[in-house]
């Protein structure tokens, strides 16, 4: 059903959490719109920045569903499918709380957003080196180094694992099943991986088919602001940001950072 209220522009400044996420979502088509003319094919990546003050910032967590990241998503999908905006199927989505917004972002006219589009002129090949280390559990190293131009790093029980296909896979980041350490029982042989994306200039998790319910859990525990995110699917990966802790079955807990163990 295509969303009538983009009738109509809302110019009284919301204040709950609907008429935020109706003034946000009419704006992000105006937006969309104007950035490409009607023709998406070249936008890589979304980019809204939430400047409200922190007597308002739950109703704005609320209405970008920071708990469920994809929903906004998913939402600005059927947004530019309603106005044939054609959006490329990696288009990236990054929603930033945060006062320094980039002098290319134009601001929303009625709520504490701004937005920027990403297109493939922004996009060089970037690098980066982020590190990883086990908190709680045993793996088989103290810290794994991860580069942008490196492959898929997959993280799970043992080296080499054989999957319930039969083929065996290396897990990169392992947590071996002869370890004392109560945790690693709940890590699966193929449990999750880390992959650079280079449009978001991010490194992201996904779940792997052990790690999805009724399975075992990965989730995602920010350091800044002690959220926790849940991984439900194998195809919707998470951005990773420093010191981010990310939970790995019961209590195994690996910490996310872009500095080297002092």
């Amino acid at each position: 059903m295509v969303l009538n209220f983009f009738k109509s522009e809302a110019e009284e400044r919301p204040a709950d959490v609907k008429g935020v996420r109706h003034a946000l979502l009419l704006f992000v088509k105006q937006q969309l719109q104007k950035a490409e003319g009607g023709e998406g094919g070249n936008i890589k990546g979304v980019c809204l920045y939430v400047t409200s003050n922190d007597a308002e910032r739950h109703v704005y967590e609320a209405a970008v569903y920071a708990d469920e990241p994809q929903k906004l998503k998913d939402e600005i999908q059927r947004i530019a499918d309603d106005y044939a905006v054609e959006l490329p199927t990696n288009w990236s989505l990054d929603v930033s709380f945060d006062d320094k917004v980039p002098e290319e972002a134009t601001a929303a006219p009625n709520i504490d957003v701004a937005f920027f589009v990403k297109t493939d002129k922004h996009f060089i090949k970037q690098t980066a080196t982020a590190y990883i280390r086990a908190l709680s559990g045993e793996t088989l190293e103290a810290e794994y180094t991860l580069q942008s131009d490196s492959s898929k790093i997959n993280i799970g029980r043992d080296k080499k694992a054989q999957s319930d296909e039969g083929y065996f896979r290396t897990n990169h980041i392992a947590f071996p099943s002869d370890s004392a350490s109560k945790e690693n029982k709940f890590i699966s042989r193929q449990h999750a991986h880390i992959e650079w994306n280079n449009d978001a200039g991010r490194f992201m998790i996904f779940a792997d088919e052990g790690g999805v319910p009724p399975r075992n859990k990965v989730k995602v525990r920010s350091e800044s602001s002690e959220q926790i995110t849940k991984l439900h699917a194998t195809h919707i990966g998470h951005q990773l940001q420093e010191g981010d802790q990310i939970i790995l079955g019961e209590s195994a807990v690996l910490e996310f950072s872009y500095q080297p163990q002092k």
